[in-house]
C-alpha cells in the first residue's frame, strides 16, 4: 500500500534527502504560501461573515486549513520536489549474510522447527536467490567466532557463545577492500560477549561499521518472551570471605508464567544445600533482586552454586543457576581495641571473640592513670611502649576499636597516625559510646572528627546512664552486620525484641554518605544506634552505647545475638583492610573466553607504593596447569604490576600472587591469593529468548532495518539502499505520486463538503 500511495518504497523516503529541482529560490515558495494562506484567510473572514455569521471559530479555520493546504501544494509541485537516494549499482556489490550457528538457535519455539531451521529456510524462500539476482552474495556463520562458508545448509547450531559485535567488527575488517553493501544478519541477538549479563554491542564494533557505511539489517527468530521460565540474571558475591562467616549474596531474577507464586533459591557447595530461603516471584519481566545469607565454612577455594529450584513447566532449566568462585580463608585479623576503663562492654566484646578463630583480638585498657593492661598479645613486645607511633606498627593491625576513651589521650601525631590509617591504609575503625568518648571525650573538636560518620552534639552531657531499646532501619534489614536470624522479617523483630540497652549516647546527626542500620529510642528521642560509613579507602563506625553487654547476660541462657552482633561487625571491621600486596582481575567468571589480566597493588610497610619489587602470580588449574608468571610494573601508576594471561581449559583456578623487594630477594612484602574460573557454553543457556531490542538497535544505529521472519518479500529490493559499496546516487521526482493525485481532488472535496454541511455554499 505504502509504495503504491508514494509510488516508491519506503527506504527512498527514511535514507533519502529531499530536494527541490526547480530553479526559482526557496525563500520565494515560502512567501508565497504565506501570501496566500493569510489572503485565504481575509477571504474566508469576509465571506463567512456575510454568508454565516453564527459559524463556529473553529470551522471557519477549518476551511481556511484545506484551501491554504490545497495552495501550498500546487505552489510545491511548481518548485519540482524530488528525493535523492543512494542506491547499490547491480551486480558490482556484495551482501554479506550472516547466520548465527549458536546452540540457543536449536532451540525450537512454539512451531517445533528450530530457529536455525527456521532461519536457513526463509534464505532458501527467496531471500538469497533475490539477493543473487541483484548482487553478489557472500554467507558466514558465526557464533564464537567469523568464518565464511560456501553453502548455508551446511550450517549448524554448535557454537558455545554467541558473540555478535566481535564478529560484525571482524567482518569489516576482513571487508575492507570489497565492495560489501550491505550485511544481513540472521540472529536470535543472543549477545553473550559480557557474560549473562551482556546485552549490547560494543562502541568499537558499531565504530567499525559506520566508518564503512555499512548497513546491518537483522532479521529476529524465536520468541521475544518465553510463557513459562524463571531465569537467574546475575549473582553478586564477594569473591573473598572469612573462614565460618556468614556472607550476604544478591541475586537477580526474572520470571514469565509464574507471577506470584513461591520458589526457592538455594546455595550449594557442589551437592551439598548450604542454605535456601523461600520468595514470592515478582510481576512477569520485572527484574527481581532478592537477598540471600548463607555461611561459606571451613576454608579453601571453592566454586558455590546459586540458583532456583525448579518449577513445574519450565521450558529451560539450565538458566536457573550460576556458579561463583569464592576464595575462603582463614588467616588471623588482628584488631587493636583501646579501652579508656574497666567495663562490661569491654568484657563481653573480648568474651565474644574468643569463639572467633579468624580474629585476634589485642587489646590495651587503662586500668588507672598512667598504667595500661595488655591482653592478647603476640609477644612480651607488643605495645610495650603503649600506642603504636610509627606507621609500620599500627598499620599491622587489619581494625581499630576506640572504646571511652578522650581525644587527647591520643598525641597529635598519633591522631594524624589514625587519619593515615583509615585514608591510606584503608583499615577501619569503630567507635564506642561511653562517658569518656564521642563528644564527652572531646572528639568535636579534635582533628579526627572528620573521621566520624556523624556531627557529634555539643556540649560534654550527652551520654547517659539510662535504658534505650533498639530497632533496625530498612538499609540494617539487608546489612550481613545486623543479620541474627535469616528471615529478613524475623530478624527485625528479633532485633525489636533484644534486651534495652544499659546506656546510650547521642551521636549526633549522619553525616551524608553514612549509613545508619540500627536506630535507638530512649526517652521519647530517636537517635543513630549504628552508623558507618566510608572514608578514603577505609571505613569507620560508630555504636553509640556502652551497654550491649546486656543482650547477652539477659537473653536466655545460650541465646547467640550478642556474640554474633559482634562477631559480624568486626569481620566487616576488618574484612576490606588490604594487606601489602592485593591482588586483583576484571571478573573472576570467565564465559567462553580465556583472556584474563592479573593486576597487583603493592606496597611498602608504611603503606606507600613500592615501585621497584619483584612480582610474580603462581598459577595452578585444571588438567595440571602449573605456571608462573612474572608481573611487570604499570607505566601511569606507581606501585601497580601487572600480566596478561589465558585460561586454555574450563575450570577452576588459583593464582597465589607474590611481592618481594628487588633489592633483598629473600625479603617478602606479602602475597594474595586469587581464585577465578573459566565456564564454555553455558552462557547460551541463560536469555534464550529474542533479543529484538538489540537487533531493532543494531539495525537502527547502522542504517539498516529490522525485519520479522514473515515478512521478508521486499528485502532483497530494499536492501539496495545503501551509500557502502560502489553505489550511484538518483533522483526520484514526486509530482506524480498518486497521492499527489489523491490530494489534488480530495483537498476541494473535503473543503466543498465542509462548506455544504455547515450551510456556506
Amino acid at each position: 500500500m505504502f509504495q503504491f500511495l508514494f509510488k516508491y518504497p519506503s527506504p527512498v523516503f527514511t535514507k533519502g534527502r529531499f530536494e527541490l529541482l526547480g530553479t526559482w529560490p526557496v525563500w520565494l515558495l515560502l512567501a508565497l504560501i504565506a501570501v496566500a494562506a493569510g489572503g485565504l484567510a481575509l477571504l474566508v473572514r469576509w465571506r463567512l461573515r456575510n454568508a454565516a455569521p453564527n459559524l463556529r471559530h473553529w470551522r471557519a479555520w477549518a476551511i481556511w486549513g484545506a484551501q491554504s493546504a490545497l495552495v501550498a501544494l500546487i505552489l510545491l509541485l511548481l518548485w519540482q520536489p524530488a528525493m535523492t537516494v543512494a542506491e547499490l549499482s547491480s551486480q558490482q556489490n556484495i551482501i554479506a549474510v550472516v547466520v548465527d550457528d549458536s546452540r540457543s538457535m536449536a532451540i525450537a519455539d512454539s512451531s517445533g522447527k528450530t530457529r536455525e531451521a527456521a532461519a536457513l529456510e526463509a534464505l532458501e524462500g527467496g531471500v538469497l536467490a533475490g539477493l543473487k539476482k541483484r548482487f553478489q552474495t557472500r554467507v558466514y556463520r558465526f557464533g564464537g567466532g567469523l568464518a565464511q562458508i560456501d553453502n548455508p545448509q551446511g550450517i549448524a547450531p554448535t557454537e558455545p557463545a554467541t558473540h555478535i559485535g566481535d564478529s560484525l567488527k571482524k567482518l569489516a575488517t576482513d571487508t575492507a577492500d570489497l565492495p560489501v553493501g550491505a550485511v544481513l544478519l540472521l540472529s536470535d541477538g543472543a549477545e553473550n560477549t559480557a557474560g549473562l549479563g551482556g546485552t549490547g554491542i560494543g562502541l568499537d564494533a558499531l565504530q567499525a561499521l559506520r566508518n564503512r557505511r555499512l548497513p546491518v539489517h537483522t532479521i529476529g527468530f524465536g520468541k521475544v518472551e518465553p510463557a513459562h521460565d524463571v531465569e537467574v540474571q546475575d549473582v553478586s558475591v564477594e569473591p573473598r570471605a572469612t573462614a565460618n562467616a556468614r556472607v550476604a549474596t544478591t541475586i537477580s531474577l526474572t520470571e514469565h508464567g509464574y507471577a506470584g507464586q513461591k520458589a526457592t533459591l538455594t546455595v550449594r557447595n557442589g551437592d551439598t544445600l548450604i542454605a535456601q530461603r523461600e520468595i514470592t516471584l515478582a510481576p512477569e519481566g520485572r527484574i527481581q533482586t532478592e537477598s540471600l545469607f548463607f555461611p561459606v565454612g571451613a576454608a579453601g577455594a571453592k566454586s558455590l552454586t546459586f540458583g532456583l529450584e525448579p518449577l513445574p513447566g519450565e521450558e529451560n532449566l539450565n538458566n536457573n543457576a550460576v556458579t561463583r568462585p569464592i576464595l575462603v580463608s582463614d588467616a588471623k585479623r588482628k584488631i587493636l581495641y583501646v579501652e579508656g576503663e574497666p567495663r562490661w562492654q569491654y568484657k563481653f566484646i573480648r568474651r565474644a571473640e574468643e569463639d572467633d578463630p579468624t580474629v585476634q583480638l589485642v587489646s590495651m585498657l587503662r586500668t588507672s592513670e598512667n598504667k595500661v593492661y595488655r591482653q592478647g598479645i603476640s609477644d612480651p613486645n607488643e605495645l610495650a611502649e603503649g600506642f603504636p607511633v610509627r606507621p609500620e606498627e599500627l598499620f599491622g593491625f587489619a581494625g581499630i576499636i576506640i572504646g571511652s576513651v578522650q581525644a587527647d589521650y591520643f598525641t597529635p601525631l598519633e591522631q594524624e597516625l589514625l587519619r593515615e590509617y583509615v585514608d591510606q591504609r584503608g583499615g577501619g575503625i569503630l567507635f564506642l559510646g561511653g562517658d569518656a568518648s564521642l563528644s564527652d571525650g572531646g572528639w568535636a573538636g579534635s582533628s579526627l572528627s572528620n573521621l566520624l560518620p556523624t556531627f557529634l552534639p555539643a556540649g560534654n552531657h550527652n551520654f547517659h546512664r539510662d535504658p534505650a531499646t533498639v530497632e533496625l532501619t530498612p538499609d540494617g534489614v539487608d546489612s550481613p552486620i545486623t543479620r541474627l536470624l535469616d528471615d529478613p522479617v524475623k530478624n527485625a523483630e528479633r532485633w525489636r525484641k533484644l534486651t534495652y540497652l544499659a546506656d546510650y549516647e547521642d551521636p549526633g546527626a549522619p553525616k551524608p554518605g553514612a549509613t545508619v542500620l540500627v536506630e535507638m529510642h530512649a526517652e521519647g528521642r530517636r537517635m543513630p544506634f549504628l552508623i558507618t560509613q566510608r572514608y578514603g579507602h577505609g571505613r569507620t563506625a560508630i555504636v553509640a552505647s556502652g551497654g550491649t553487654w546486656r543482650w547477652q547476660m539477659s537473653e536466655a541462657l545460650g541465646d547467640p545475638s550478642h556474640d554474633l552482633f559482634w562477631q559480624q561487625l568486626l569481620r566487616w571491621l576488618v574484612a576490606e583492610s588490604p594487606g601489602q600486596v592485593t591482588a586483583s582481575m576484571p571478573a573472576r567468571l570467565l564465559m567462553d573466553d580465556g583472556q584474563v589480566q592479573i593486576s597487583a597493588e603493592v606496597r611498602n610497610t608504611q603503606f606507600q607504593p613500592s615501585a621497584d619489587a619483584q612480582v610474580s602470580a603462581h598459577i595452578v588449574g585444571p588438567g595440571g596447569v602449573n605456571t608462573m608468571v612474572d608481573l611487570t610494573p604499570s607505566a601511569d601508576t606507581p606501585g601497580l604490576y601487572q600480566a596478561d594471561w589465558t585460561a586454555e581449559r574450563p575450570g577452576a583456578y588459583l593464582a597465589e600472587v607474590t611481592a618481594n623487594s628487588a633489592t633483598d630477594v629473600a625479603d617478602p612484602l606479602g602475597s594474595d591469593v586469587l581464585t577465578f574460573q573459566r565456564e564454555d557454553g553455558v552462557a547460551e543457556n541463560f536469555h534464550t529468548a529474542q533479543n529484538r531490542r538489540l537487533l531493532e538497535q543494531l539495525a537502527e544505529e547502522t542504517g539498516g532495518r529490522y525485519w520479522k521472519s514473515t515478512d521478508l518479500k521486499n528485502l532483497p529490493r530494499d536492501i539496495s539502499y545503501s551509500e557502502a559499496g560502489i553505489s550511484v546516487r538518483s533522483t526520484k521526482e514526486l509530482w506524480d505520486m498518486p497521492v499527489v493525485f489523491l490530494l489534488l481532488l480530495g483537498l476541494p472535496l473535503v473543503e466543498w463538503l465542509l462548506r455544504r454541511k455547515w450551510g456556506v455554499i
